[in-house]
């Protein structure tokens, strides 16, 4: 398989258990890649992460890029892709919970269309029922008010254009609301089925709640966002 020159990009935040092994498992599904790199960002952990990421740094294995402070997802994405050193960039999350063996699924659909984002959508999420409703009731109303087809944008496991992504406005969420400005701005996109993981190690570091009634507001954020585009 050919589709190299790829960053891979990952925040983590105290994920002590999980960042070896979401490691060796992206480097076993990436066999046949030559051209790559993967970045992760520490998001001002406090446990030992540090250490594992170093380590991995020190051996050139990743691009390590550390954050003074908690700030979010978000920001630390954001980061990383200013950063990142290839125009196609790919997003996973570092709690293990979206599977590596994905990755060349997304690649092959990615570079053999036209579509400037490809989307994962979890199937059998393993996610307690409070965060699947409150994602359920989240998804309709964002789909319903934004109109940009994704049934799961909470997915982390995305491919993109880079240019693309740093030509949208930063705000807190960005990473959440990929689908809808990628189509409000007049670019493809399309999704494909994705597995999805218990997480094994660590606790969630977001409020469903929180998330719940932010992931609302940002909805009129992004609204707007769009809306001024189209009347450019």
């Amino acid at each position: 398989m050919s589709y190299n020159n790829f960053s891979i990009i990952i925040p983590v935040y105290n994920e002590l258990n999980n960042i070896e092994k979401l490691f060796n498992e992206i480097r076993f599904s990436l066999n046949n890649f030559d051209t790559y790199q993967i970045i992760f960002i520490d998001d001002g952990s406090t446990d030992d992460s540090q250490d594992i990421l170093k380590d991995l740094e020190n051996k050139k294995l990743i691009q390590l890029i550390k954050n003074k402070k908690n700030i979010g997802q978000s920001y630390s994405i954001y980061k990383g892709i200013k950063n990142a050193k290839y125009e196609t960039i790919i997003t996973l999350d570092g709690d293990g919970q979206n599977n590596p063996n994905d990755i060349p699924k997304l690649l092959k659909m990615y570079n053999e269309t036209n579509n400037k984002l490809i989307g994962g959508i979890r199937i059998n999420r393993k996610d307690n029922y409070i965060k699947k409703i409150s994602s359920i009731i989240a998804n309709n109303i964002r789909r319903f008010i934004l109109k940009d087809n994704c049934k799961d944008t909470g997915c982390s496991l995305k491919i993109f254009d880079r240019k693309i992504f740093l030509s949208f406005p930063y705000f807190d969420g960005l990473h959440r609301f990929l689908p809808a400005l990628f189509k409000g701005y007049g670019y493809n996109t399309d999704f494909i089925n994705v597995s999805h993981r218990q997480r094994n190690s660590g606790n969630s570091k977001y409020g469903t709640l929180d998330r719940l009634f932010k992931g609302v507001r940002d909805i009129f954020i992004v609204n707007s966002i769009i809306k001024k585009i189209n009347t450019k």
